[in-house]
């Protein structure tokens, strides 16, 4: 029987209430303690590939995510300079069939809606707002645990609890998020696929979100310079300027796409390195413990897996100690794969010259479904027992 009776988390975004549910199936209860006075509809969209979606249906979110989201049919590399499709990887009902999970697109706010409903219907989570937490000292001062889980997100204030643990750094890339509507959207947005658009230094992802009936879009570029913490902030005219010479030799579409963006958001994209993820009573999970570049497009589904598999863990603990250490380890092993992943794509999506022309040669040759299986050891993930 284990030991772990009650935690304490705080954040109550995607890993929190994930890990939240995930504990009250095993019997754990969970006080989530959230800084905001409300849970607004922010951020644009995310991508739920099936190694996170399965670990939701597992959960019984299925339903609610499936009257989101949108399962795109594909997911595609195109040329940012032409417009010329390069690769494609099956999805939809393709990814059902290979990966036994869907792969759905949606709207952040949307995933966030079905956890905070989940949570609470569940009679094991109890949720607090509108306290802001500094210290582990001070969570366990309103809500006594026997484990305190940090999912206080990239710039997390519980970081500092944990020895050895170390603060998240300025990648040397910015990202845009902003939304086309439908009505609007040029022809070359796919509705029914994932696509990224590659360039030099830079690219641009692009996917419906049925919530909105948009097209989420998100422009990477590089940019020495390490703007402020945050990302809910909006562009203004010499970050503006630096977006459009980033995009400056690219096709002519997506140039005239970049100038009419209403309301983009401008995000400082932060990692966390290698450090330590808990002290064997406080324990960090999501971007609290790793967060990464969305080179890969996982930051989402890494902090779902975290809360599967922390849940596992605590479950079946005669040590907690050693419960979270197990946890660490087995995690840090996927998550190193994960940015290995991400760091290749990175190298790939903004070559340039001669190596853009390699990839794309290589690409060209590659068949659907042998691209496909190199996504095998991420998307058909299962939780470890």
């Amino acid at each position: 029987m284990s030991t772990v009776k009650t935690t304490t988390i705080v954040g109550a975004g995607i890993a929190g209430l994930t890990a939240a549910l995930a504990l009250a199936r095993k019997g754990i209860a969970s006080h989530i303690i959230e800084q905001a006075p409300a849970l607004e509809e922010v951020g644009a969209g995310l991508q739920l590939s099936p190694n996170a979606s399965r670990i939701l249906a597992d959960l019984g979110l299925i339903d609610a995510l499936r009257a989101r989201w949108t399962e795109p049919d594909r997911i595609l590399l195109a040329s940012g300079l032409s417009l010329s499709p390069l690769a494609s990887v099956p999805a939809g009902v393709s990814a059902r069939n290979r990966w036994h999970a869907p792969y759905g697109v949606l709207h952040r706010a949307s995933l966030q809606a079905v956890l905070l409903d989940a949570v609470h219907r569940e009679s094991l989570c109890t949720l607090t707002m509108g306290e802001r937490i500094e210290t582990a000292d001070a969570a366990l001062a309103i809500a006594p645990a026997d484990i305190l889980i940090a999912a206080d997100g990239v710039w997390s204030r519980l970081r500092q609890a944990v020895p050895g643990a170390l603060p998240a750094r300025y990648s040397g890339n910015v990202a845009w998020r902003f939304l086309v509507p439908y009505d609007t959207a040029p022809a070359f947005l796919d509705p029914r696929a994932v696509t990224a658009f590659l360039g030099p230094h830079a690219h641009l992802v692009a996917y419906p979100l049925a919530k909105v009936q948009a097209f989420n879009i998100v422009a990477i570029h590089a940019q020495p310079e390490a703007p402020a913490e945050g990302w809910l902030r909006r562009g203004d005219s010499t970050t503006r300027a630096r977006l459009l010479s980033a995009f400056a030799t690219w096709h002519t579409d997506i140039r005239r796409l970049l100038p009419d963006a209403k309301d983009p958001l401008v995000w400082p994209l932060f990692g966390c390195p290698d450090g330590a993820w808990t002290d064997g009573r406080t324990v960090l999970i999501g971007d609290a413990a790793h967060a990464m570049t969305p080179f890969a497009a996982q930051g989402a589904a890494m902090a779902i897996e975290d809360a599967a598999l922390l849940a596992e863990r605590l479950a079946t603990a005669t040590d907690k100690t050693a419960a979270l250490g197990s946890f660490e380890k087995t995690r840090r092993a996927r998550v190193a794969r994960v940015r290995s992943r991400g760091a290749f794509n990175r190298f790939a999506y903004h070559a340039r010259g001669p190596v853009a022309l390699a990839r794309n040669l290589v690409l060209s040759l590659r068949k659907p479904e042998d691209l496909a299986a190199d996504f095998d050891w991420l998307y058909g993930y299962r939780t470890p027992e």
